[in-house]
């Protein structure tokens, strides 16, 4: 029986290993910003994880023959406190991955009252993809941005405040765009209006006060323009913790500029669902999103 035990613990490892390709740091020479966290980062619950000073990227990368050329950097959520990596991280990447999709997770840096580290290393996770699109089998033009809850508003930060790289630089990654290309959006926190922000969410970020300009900045549905790249979304109806009025601000605002955009609001999921199975429709958002990408040419 322990033989028996002994070897399927390997295979589950070796999976595991097959699955996860590449890890990496975000910042290996040192970030530009620090969020001041010395403490030791802990993981708790499964693989949520606190206290993330270092930021890092884990690579699921598709076998050679069903790789589309696409990619996903995925944001957990966890209200910038804290970060779901399984059902809103690797259990996404994985998915990605068997659809011939690059699904690589970031362990982003929480903000601990320095609000630009987590977008700092969005950004800088979307052109280190670029500047590694042709040895990761990766098309340049085809990398997306995921993100859950507080994740999601992450993304949609990365999404409507970019820049296009600077190609005066000596360094590769930094003449790289961290533009994505499109946007999966899961039950996303979008604005800082407290009138329907995540209260949580906003305080962890920009603090509990009433910063004008913080509210004005991180709300994302004013930062939508025409070159707010596509966007699906995902949420439910009975979303009692980020009401569903985010993402149909967001929604409504790429109408403005014919941004193509889809949107599911399924009608039982509540808060935090991600890809887990739980019986319910909403289980079916995976499937549908890697229709979208068909229909916006991403993959075939």
């Amino acid at each position: 029986m322990k033989k028996i035990n002994l070897i399927l613990l390997f295979s589950l490892l070796t999976v595991i290993v097959i699955a996860q390709n590449k890890t990496l740091k975000v910042w290996p020479n040192g970030a530009p910003n620090d969020n001041g966290m010395t403490e030791p980062e802990e993981k708790y619950d499964g693989v949520r994880v606190r206290k993330v000073s270092e930021a890092e990227m884990y690579v699921f990368s598709p076998e050679a023959e069903i790789n589309t050329g696409a990619a996903v950097v995925i944001c957990p959520g966890g209200g910038y406190w804290v970060e779901a990596m399984d059902h809103e991280g690797y259990d996404i990447a994985s998915f990605l991955q068997s659809k011939g999709i690059t699904g690589i997770v970031l362990k982003y840096r929480l903000p601990y009252e320095n609000h630009e580290v987590p977008s700092s290393d969005a950004r800088q996770a979307i052109r280190i993809v670029r500047a590694n699109a042709k040895e990761w089998g990766i098309n340049p033009e085809k990398i997306g941005i995921a993100g859950s809850s507080a994740g999601g508003h992450l993304a949609s930060t990365a999404g409507t405040v970019f820049d296009y790289g600077n190609k005066e630089s000596s360094d590769k990654i930094e003449q790289q765009s961290c533009r994505p290309d499109f946007m999966l959006l899961l039950y996303p926190v979008i604005t800082m209006d407290e009138e329907f922000t995540h209260l949580g969410s906003r305080g962890n970020l920009i603090g509990k006060g009433h910063d004008k300009e913080l509210i004005r900045k991180y709300s994302n549905e004013l930062n939508v323009s025409a070159e707010t790249p596509p966007t699906f979304l995902v949420l439910a109806d009975d979303d009692t913790a980020v009401v569903p009025k985010n993402s149909i601000s967001f929604y409504s605002k790429l109408k403005e500029f014919d941004v193509p955009a889809e949107m599911h609001i399924f009608q039982k999921g509540g808060h935090g669902f991600g890809i887990r199975k739980n019986g319910i429709p909403a289980d079916n958002w995976p499937n549908l999103f890697v229709d979208w990408l068909k229909a916006i040419k991403i993959i075939e």
